[in-house]
């Protein structure tokens, strides 16, 4: 049976390490001296068979996700689905005015969107695909690129055409299992920021009406409230995202930085594809199932759980801050607001396919931990300071609290408006007075370098004057 160029399965586990004893810990059938060129071409044959079947199904597409692919089985995952009305349209403007205007009294970041939209699930596919695909494309470069690497230099010279083939495969099975999961996420999202991300147009607070609708269904608070409560949401994450430069850079150039620390486990991909038939690979739903088997999944890495402490933290402070200041702007006007806000959290605590169906193929998860505990932070620190305290936080990365404040929020107050140690007044003010004493402690440790080394030169000189005066003696 074909096995694709990888080696054959072996009983002995020392083997599967390291089949060929060349130090290539996938094999990739290529033996310790040297490999075989018809071997070679047999694999580009495999190949070849194997993306003139999955040609038929989504076009070839170029780049590590063929995201034509990806975007004509989303379409087919929304099935049939009614246009927004006019009605609806008015409703979520209206909605959308009214959440802006409590919004004004509960934080000193003024309104960031410019348009308001009532999207359907194609409109949100459309209006997101460029930010997913920022999200997605590091992450399947960096897989990508791995199998190249995993060859030896030698099979790497000779494999072009068959690495070009094996990339346009990747980029099918990417496609295929991130078009179902967009197709079911555009289903249940309620907002252009409902999953945390910015992944719309800036400045566009967009809402889908027909998800709306569903999500009402079954709540005791009437619908028109449900909406208004919903367009606070996007309108506090549009603040937030507008006026605040640097947040919507660092949270996708976090998801950059995950991507460069993926490691891949070549030897459980070769006990993977050792005895595969390559007929299996001819249907994008099969690839699906062989992705979901484990071996093709990237290892965890320490810095990938670095810079997804850090992300899953900043998405945490977004969520939390959002929902204290939707609490603050709606509490005494819709009586429904508490619950509402909690039926928020709870939905997205427990998540849904489409989610882990996202998290199984890039390795981030849609939900962040510990909102709870970062929108306690921000109570206490509103409690503690005042509105343009809490909101000033957010004017440098450098301000934000820590995974470690999150679970203590007390030290991080103190620290920041406690023991006449700081004015929390100004940030901007804190952050060059923290600046300032880096540099003159800098300054100061050069300073002592120098002084030392210029006494360590005087003691060299005394000492030569010593040995001279030595000689002089003796002569």
């Amino acid at each position: 049976m074909s096995n694709f160029g990888f080696g054959a399965s072996d009983d002995d586990p020392d083997k599967k390490k390291d089949p060929d004893g060349s130090g290539n810990p996938a094999g990739f059938g290529f033996g310790a001296e040297g490999f075989d060129p018809a071997q070679l071409g047999q694999m580009l044959t495999q190949f070849g068979q194997m993306l003139s079947g999955m040609g038929a199904a989504g076009g070839a597409g170029s780049g590590p996700v063929n995201y034509d692919l990806a975007k004509q089985l989303a379409r087919q995952q929304m099935g049939d689905f009614s246009p927004v009305s006019a009605g609806e349209r008015e409703a979520i403007t209206d909605a959308a005015h009214l959440a802006e205007l409590w919004l004004d009294g509960a934080t000193t970041l003024p309104a960031g969107a410019t348009k308001t939209a009532a999207w359907t699930p194609v409109d949100w596919l459309d209006n997101t695909i460029e930010t997913w695909k920022r999200l997605c494309d590091p992450v399947a470069e960096q897989i990508s690129g791995m199998w190249t690497s995993g060859l030896p230099a030698e099979a790497q010279q000779m494999a072009g055409p068959m690495m070009g083939m094996l990339t346009q495969m990747g980029g099918m099975a990417f496609g295929s299992q991130l078009g179902q999961a967009l197709g079911q996420l555009s289903k249940e999202v309620l907002t252009s920021t409902d999953i945390g991300l910015p992944l719309g147009p800036s400045g566009t607070a967009a809402l889908l009406p027909s998800a709306v609708a569903s999500f009402s269904e079954g709540l005791e608070q009437p619908d028109r409230e449900v909406l208004v409560f919903l367009a606070a949401r996007e309108a506090a994450h549009q603040r937030l995202y507008s006026h605040i430069p640097w947040l919507r850079q660092r949270v996708l150039a976090t998801v950059e930085e995950y991507a460069r620390g993926i490691r891949m486990d070549f030897s459980a991909i070769e006990e993977a594809a050792a005895g595969l038939d390559p007929s299996a690979l001819t249907d994008p739903s099969k690839i699906e199932a062989i992705l979901q088997q484990g071996a093709f999944e990237p290892q965890t890495t320490p810095e990938q759980k670095h810079a997804l402490e850090r992300l899953e933290t900043l998405l945490a402070l977004v969520e939390g801050w959002v929902e204290t200041v939707v609490a603050a702007a709606l509490g005494d006007r819709l009586p429904g607001a508490i619950a509402l806000g909690e039926t928020i959290r709870r939905r997205r605590a427990s998540g849904g396919p489409a989610e882990q169906t996202f998290a199984t193929l890039v390795g981030l998860e849609l939900r962040p931990r510990k909102v709870r505990e970062a929108a306690e932070l921000w109570r206490q620190l509103l409690a503690a300071a005042d509105i343009e305290g809490r909101d000033g936080v957010w004017a440098h990365p450098d301000l934000l609290p820590d995974a470690s404040d999150l679970d203590n929020p007390a030290a991080f107050i103190d620290r920041v408006v406690g023991g006449g140690t700081s004015n929390f007044d100004d940030p901007i003010a804190q952050l060059e007075a923290m600046e300032a004493k880096e540099r003159a402690e800098a300054e100061q440790a050069a300073d002592t370098g120098d002084s030392k080394g210029s006494e360590s030169k005087g003691d060299d000189a005394e000492k030569g004057d010593g040995d001279s005066d030595k000689g002089s003696s003796t002569s």
